[in-house]
């Protein structure tokens, strides 16, 4: 929810609670002055009551002033008088109304009566609903007209906000434009676009200092390690060395090629990170796979694995680059932490991509096998592989699982679409 709808939505909540507890009490209050207004009435006509009784009568109100005086004989007259609401039958209106009576006890000439005095409260009632209704009409009309208001009001401040997370989430430091700063009318989001702009420039700066440093240092460890593995490829081929010689060189040389390896895996995660490889184009994923297939053909046959595909046709619009090099891992992934004579299964729908293998170990820990550097203790690999294909497939937007089933380690990427 937007914080413009949710103020306004806060603001109409609390306004209209206000306004019926307010309608509520006003009406209450004029209840109340109503019933005291009747009470003092219905002792008036007591004290008619006892005129009348003075003079050896017995007083009956006007038949039209929604009046009733009822007598009741009783054995001995106690000093006492209650009040309150009660509903009568009108017989000059022939109708049921509300009413508030008073029943009190009195002598009456000689003889003890109970006298119940009743008066009618419906056109009073009326009177208190008009009046009402000619307060709350034009305080509602009121009320629309401030929420009115307000909300040209809130929008024509906030627009200028709007803007500002517009260009927020439209800027990237990989593009050569700044941030397009924003004309703020109200002081604090004059400091935010400010600030915003500085920070901007800084992240912009500190992210292609950071970009040539990583490029520059890559590029540079690339050029001595080259020399380093053609050095020892030569003295590994030459005949005069020793055997605990050449033993200590094949050593060499596997740690200078893992080195490059790890160079070249963290030069590919810094430019997935930092969203460089962003070429687009259709790509027919089940050709895809097959020349893949086709490429590791010669190590799946040397290890007598069997492999099992079923591919549906499936066209995607991706970076070419990202996929030859997620479809590279996974088979990498799947024939390396094999054994021989194992299986392979790797299946393709509209869906998803799904590569299942055998292997020697049980179930990897969910939690932590795409983490960078997390490996298996006798794996001989850089522990970036796997981190690669989830950063590729959070770039690409696909969700990428990891499962144990059936003997089989299984990766499945689920497509955005």
């Amino acid at each position: 929810m937007k914080l413009f709808t949710r103020y306004n939505r806060i603001l109409m909540i609390i306004s209209l609670f206000g306004l019926l507890l307010i309608g509520f009490l006003f009406y209450r209050m004029l209840a109340y002055y109503l019933d005291q207004q009747i009470d003092h009435d219905l002792v008036e006509e007591i004290m008619e009551v006892k005129e009348y009784s003075a003079e050896g009568n017995f007083y009956q109100p006007h038949e039209f002033e929604d009046l009733i005086v009822q007598y009741k004989k009783i054995t001995k007259a106690y000093p006492s008088s209650s009040y309150a609401d009660t509903v009568f039958y009108n017989p000059v209106k022939h109708r049921t109304e509300t009413a508030r009576y008073l029943k009190t006890e009195l002598e009456l000439v000689g003889q003890p009566y109970q006298i119940l005095v009743i008066a009618s409260k419906f056109e009073r009632q009326e009177q208190i609903r008009n009046v009402c209704l000619i307060i709350v009409i034009p305080v509602m009309l009121l009320f629309a007209l401030v929420l009115m208001v307000n909300r040209i009001l809130l929008k024509k401040i906030w627009t200028p906000f709007e803007q500002l997370l517009k260009n927020i989430t439209s800027f990237n430091i990989n593009h050569d434009q700044p941030y397009d700063p924003v004309d703020m009318p109200v002081e604090e989001f004059r400091q935010l676009n400010r600030v915003l702009v500085e920070l901007s420039g800084k992240v912009k700066s500190d992210y292609n200092e950071i970009k040539l440093f990583t490029e520059n240092a890559s590029h540079e460890m690339m050029t001595p390690l080259a020399v380093i593995n053609s050095k020892l490829d030569n003295m590994l081929q030459s005949n005069v060395l020793g055997k605990e010689d050449g033993e200590t060189l094949v050593e060499l040389y596997k740690a200078t090629s893992r080195l490059t390896k790890l160079n070249q895996s963290l030069l590919l995660l810094v430019k997935i990170d930092n969203n460089l490889l962003q070429d687009k184009e259709q790509i027919n994923l089940k050709l895809l796979i097959e020349e893949k297939a086709v490429y590791f053909h010669e190590l799946i046959s040397e290890r007598y694995i069997t492999l099992d595909m079923m591919l549906a046709d499936i066209t995607t619009s991706a970076s070419r680059q990202l996929l030859e090099i997620l479809i590279n891992n996974l088979f990498s992934n799947v024939i390396r932490h094999n054994y021989d004579g194992g299986k392979i299964e790797i299946s393709l729908d509209a869906e998803k991509i799904v590569f299942a293998n055998t292997g020697h170990n049980p179930a990897l820990d969910p939690d932590k096998i795409f983490d960078r550097f997390y490996k298996d203790h006798a794996s001989e690999g850089t522990g970036l592989g796997l981190a690669i294909l989830k950063q590729i497939c959070n770039r690409q937007q696909y969700l990428l699982d990891y499962f144990y089933r059936q003997d089989l380690h299984t990766f499945t990427i689920v497509f955005n679409d």
